[in-house]
């Protein structure tokens, strides 16, 4: 199950492979030193740190017997794009229900126009800084946010919930959009003042 063609990866192309001495000294020499850079990117786009173990070594597993039939002349973009292809075969896993765990399939409630893979590992990092900025926040601000835009509560709710006037809400809601909105488009905000 090799990760790369010519179609796929056209700055690869790579020399076909003589002895599998020149395939491990390819693979120690290029691959190997990859792996602190492969594991942040991983990382970076897997939640559960005790998979990624079983994700480098599957990719290693993978580049290793593409490259028995062809070495790639670039071992970084083919390394990372077979991480990609990786992760996005485990997200298009993750998602599948077994027929026959339902009956009916109608009761399954599914929208059929599913997002893309990739779109899911955008929105997950989207949602990651998200609750990075959130985090930011000081800590009343951060709940009248969570309170408005979470549980959807008016600001008169939020008030009394929280033992202040509408209008500290307010001011509370409005610092923090603009905090937020900073962190996540890097639109700069005023620096907190203390009261």
């Amino acid at each position: 199950m090799a990760e790369w063609s010519e179609s796929t990866e056209p700055d690869a192309i790579g020399v076909d492979t003589g002895t599998s001495a020149e395939v491990n000294a390819w693979f120690v020499r290029e691959v190997l030193p990859l792996e602190g850079a492969l594991l942040q990117f991983l990382r970076r786009h897997r939640r559960n740190e005790s998979d990624l173990a079983d994700l480098r070594q599957e990719i290693y597993a993978r580049v290793y017997e593409a490259a028995q039939k062809q070495i790639p002349r670039l071992a970084k973009p083919f390394v990372f794009r077979t991480a990609h292809n990786l992760l996005v075969d485990h997200i298009r896993h993750e998602q599948i229900i077994p027929i026959d765990a339902v009956a009916n399939l109608d009761t399954l409630d599914i929208v059929m126009d599913q997002p893309l893979a990739d779109r899911v590992v955008i929105a997950r990092e989207e949602l990651h800084r998200l609750q990075t900025a959130l985090n930011q926040l000081p800590r009343r601000c951060k709940q009248a946010v969570m309170l408005r835009k979470i549980e959807g509560l008016s600001l008169n709710e939020i008030a009394l919930r929280m033992g202040v006037t509408e209008s500290t809400v307010e001011q509370h809601l409005t610092k923090s959009l603009r905090t937020l909105a900073g962190v996540l488009y890097g639109k700069p905000a005023r620096p907190w003042r203390k009261k």
